[in-house]
This record gives structure tokens, sequence and C-alpha cells, in this order.
């Protein structure tokens, strides 16, 4: 029998949207480790407000809301605060009810110096790994370490001289907001020239061959166990600054008592100066040898002879996975904000998004398997 199309007859609704989400939907084990981690800030998100005035969005709603953006490759803040207004799932997520108005995206703005100020993201982030750690799934013995380019969200054309003054610039009629520009013939480069939107982004090409873009270095540090990240940093884009962030993870980690015993890295670690500074931390460096370079590799028989070094070098391919999906789906292969603080603050909450999806998921495995 054919059924009556009925065009919203009813006036009221009688659910929660916790009934609209089935049970074994993968974002219910996401959110109860959202929510656990958040609640161990809470003595922090007292201190950041006052104790007087109109109450706020509450900031956990904020937090869990930039996972959604990282987990469902919402394509701004805008266009988020948008979908809540309609996205049932997202408001059981961020613990609203149906008839709960949604938020302005100027609250994103208004709050992200906040959380900078606090520390809020690295916490948060941190408590996301700790829950890892809890649960077993994490390797404090072996470790995988890569970097990447982010792009800035900066435009070439925004790449002028550092001595230019801004009424010198040429100015065409086709389009004033958007003015044709002709850098044929002139020579740039970091040391003369400077971004007028993002003065803290480098010009920087991934390699050989490829076009060069006003970029922000983010480098990661995987545990070999699960493949989960560790830590995540944000360096301007420099030669040296994979090596270098390498250097200042590992002190961070070094405050929790983590002590790696190896640390996988590719051909670009493969340098006298990073084998030896590995040595001194009592590492093993089990760096992809790079027998083309000029003096030879850095390192040697003494290390590539074990098995361990051939594991740390399939597994550590698994770190390009966290970039891959921090890229595609987390939105994070173009920042969505001016500067190094505020991109290293997107790349903690993509980075906690990712760990949440990543738990989640091996949880649900072995479940499945007992």
């Amino acid at each position: 029998m054919r059924g009556e199309n009925d065009i919203q007859s009813g006036m009221f609704s009688y659910f929660s949207p916790d009934q609209r989400v089935p049970a074994q939907h993968p974002l219910r084990a996401i959110k109860a480790h959202a929510d656990a981690a958040l609640s161990e800030l809470s003595p922090i998100f007292d201190a950041m407000y006052s104790k007087m005035g109109r109450p706020s969005i509450p900031p956990e709603r904020l937090l869990k809301s930039q996972l959604l953006i990282a987990l469902y490759s919402v394509r701004s803040e805008t266009q988020f605060c948008e979908m809540v207004d309609y996205n049932i799932l997202f408001r059981w997520f961020l613990d609203m009810n149906l008839e709960d108005a949604s938020f302005d995206a100027t609250t994103f703005t208004k709050n992200r110096d906040r959380l900078l100020e606090h520390r809020v993201a690295v916490k948060f982030f941190d408590r996301v790994v700790n829950i890892a750690r809890k649960d077993g799934l994490l390797s404090d013995d072996h470790f995988t370490v890569d970097g990447t380019l982010i792009e800035a969200c900066a435009s070439l054309k925004s790449f002028r001289p550092r001595d230019e003054d801004p009424s010198d610039r040429p100015t065409t009629d086709d389009d004033p907001g958007n003015p044709t520009v002709n850098f044929r013939g002139e020579k740039r480069s970091n040391k003369t020239h400077v971004s007028t939107t993002d003065s803290e982004s480098r010009l920087m090409k991934k390699s050989t061959g490829k076009e060069a873009k006003l970029s922000f270095g983010a480098h990661a540090l995987m545990e070999n166990r699960n493949g989960l990240l560790i830590d995540i940093t944000v360096t301007p884009a420099t030669g040296d600054a994979e090596r270098e962030a390498v250097k200042e993870m590992l002190t961070r980690q070094a405050r929790k008592r983590v002590k790696p015993k190896t640390i996988g890295a590719d051909k670009g670690y493969d340098t006298h100066g990073f084998v030896e500074a590995m040595r001194d931390r009592t590492i093993t460096p089990h760096v992809a040898a790079n027998t083309e370079r000029r003096g030879g590799s850095a390192i040697d028989g003494r290390t590539t002879r074990h098995e361990g070094y051939n594991i740390s070098q399939r597994i550590r391919k698994r770190v390009e996975e966290i970039f891959g999906w921090l890229k595609t789906i987390g939105g994070f292969r173009r920042t969505r904000y001016k500067g190094r603080d505020r991109t290293h603050l997107q790349a903690w909450f993509v980075g906690a998004a990712y760990n949440l999806m990543r738990i989640a998921n091996i949880q649900r495995r072995t479940a499945a398997a007992t």
C-alpha cells in the first residue's frame, strides 16, 4: 500500500537527539573519550572565565565543535554553525537539545586567544593521549618521526620585498581586490621578502622540481605499536626545522617520563648531527640510510644489522597515514588561521580528533575479536 505524503503535519516531538543516534555509531565512543578528557580540564575552564556577567557558550561545547569540524571535514566555522542548526548528530555530540539555538561563528574567534593563553589545546591533546596509555595502546619504547609542509593562509601575491612601501606597489584597474602581479625576473627569497598577510610563513618547496609555497612546517611523533600520534608541533618552514622539532618533542616527552629506545625516520634525518643528538639521549636512531649523500650515511652496520631496524623502517611508513588523514579529512592541508600560534592550535585539535578516531577503531576491533 502506498503511503501518504504527509508534509510536516506534526507540531511537537517527543524524542531526544540521543534516540536518533544508532547504538553502534562510531561517534559514541569518541564522545565518551572526549567528555572524559574535558572533565579533567574543568578547573582550567573555571579559571578562564569571570564569575560575573552573562554566561557564555560552554568551552566544552566549543572544543568538541573543533573535533566535529575535523572529523567531518567541515570547510569553515561559519559552515559548521549553520550545520548545527539542522544536524541532529552534531547537536547530540555537543549536548544540545533540539530547541537550543546555534551559536555564531564569532564565538570561536573571541575564545581563540583565551584558549591560547591557557594552553587548553595542548592539555586536551595530552588527556586524549593519556586515555590511550591507560588502555595499554601505546608503546613507550619505539617511535617514528616525520615532517610535512602546511600551506599558509596567504597568497604568493602578498610575498613582497621587506623594504617596500605599500604605496609603491603597482596596481591595475582590472580587479582592485585581486590585482594582477607579475613576478617574472624578480628574485624572491625569505631573506629579502616577507608575506604581508602572514609574516610568520616562509616560502618553501617540498622537493626539487616542486613549486614553492608560503608554508609552515608540521612535525609528528608517532608511537609504533598502534600508530597513534604522541606529539605534534608547528615550526617555521626551514631546511633544518624537522631535526630541531624532534629534539623539542622528545624534551616534552621526557618531562612525562617517556624514554624512547628507538626512533625511526626517513633519509632526511640521516645527518651526523641528528644521529649524534639521538645517541646522546641514549636513543638508537633507526633512520633510513642515505647512501647517496656526500660522505655516506651517518649510520652503519652496528645499527642496520639488527632486526629491530628493519621493523622500524617498515612501521615508520604509518606516519604518512597520519599526515594523509590530517590533510584530507582533518582539513589541515592549508591552515585556516594566520600565524604560527593559531596554526599550532589547529594542529592540536586535528591531532586529538585523529587519536580519538583511531582509539575508537582499535577498541572496536579488539572487542569484535574477543
